[in-house]
């Protein structure tokens, strides 16, 4: 037993734990209150066999969603915790842009039950943030949530697989051409990494899916420098018409 695990009744005795939500007193400082567990979307079947993307009844389970079938993706399926409301974008910014790195725990373990094919087999790959915003806000969510399923599953984390090569504008609002333009070079595999992805399966790690452009890229570096497969795990999808099917 770790000496975390011996101090937490202590901590938790002095400083209660708190949803980090609504504010309610919880059992454990890893979770949600019971009323704001039941608020976040978590994405069931029937889905698309390519992406995931809930169908509802539209459609029987097995079968392709449209966008798929029109662009088939490079990436070998999308494993998203939640679907992105309002509860879920309160994590996500507390997470991200509010230092609450301590959420991770609870955010991967979401994570970890849409991944159960992973193994020590897997490596798990953070989508990497430019360096002067890694140093600006001190860490990288991606990778946060990378470690804490390495520690679930027993895949390797190779954190430093990826390197933004150059700083991106915001992405939103912006359509698919100009997204692949403010991306070109972007992305790209650090030199001395690239022998370790021949034949590899990888789950590259993301914490909100939102166009998919920035994963697009990443998964593109990925395959061309020899991975098998790659799998997109997030927290967090933007899907707004699958919120009222789902």
């Amino acid at each position: 037993m770790g000496l975390g695990q011996v101090l937490a009744p202590v901590i938790d005795l002095l400083f209660p734990p708190r949803c980090p939500l609504c504010g309610a007193g919880i059992g454990s400082a890893a979770g949600l209150c019971t009323s704001c567990w039941s608020t976040l979307v978590i994405p069931g079947d029937p889905s698309c066999s390519t992406c995931s993307r809930p169908f509802g009844d539209m459609m029987p389970d097995g079968g392709t969603c449209a966008p798929c079938l029109a662009d088939p993706p490079r990436h070998a399926g999308i494993a998203a915790a939640t679907l992105y409301n309002d509860p879920s974008r309160k994590l996500v910014l507390a997470f991200k842009h509010g230092n609450r790195i301590a959420l991770a725990p609870m955010m991967a373990g979401l994570m970890v039950p849409k991944l159960h094919f992973v193994d020590a087999d897997w490596i798990l790959v953070p989508v990497p943030l430019h360096r002067w915003r890694l140093w600006k806000r001190g860490y990288n969510q991606s990778a946060e949530l990378a470690r804490q399923i390495g520690r679930r599953t027993g895949a390797r984390l190779a954190v430093d697989m990826l390197e933004r090569r150059k700083a991106t504008p915001s992405l939103g609002g912006l359509g698919k051409a100009a997204r692949k333009r403010a991306l070109s070079g972007a992305i790209a595999i650090r030199a001395n990494r690239k022998s370790a992805l021949a034949g590899r399966k990888v789950v590259l790690v993301d914490d909100v899916l939102t166009s998919g452009a920035t994963t697009d890229a990443c998964v593109s570096a990925l395959r061309r420098a020899g991975a098998e497969k790659v799998v997109i795990a997030c927290f967090a999808r933007v899907l707004d018409e699958a919120l009222d099917i789902t």
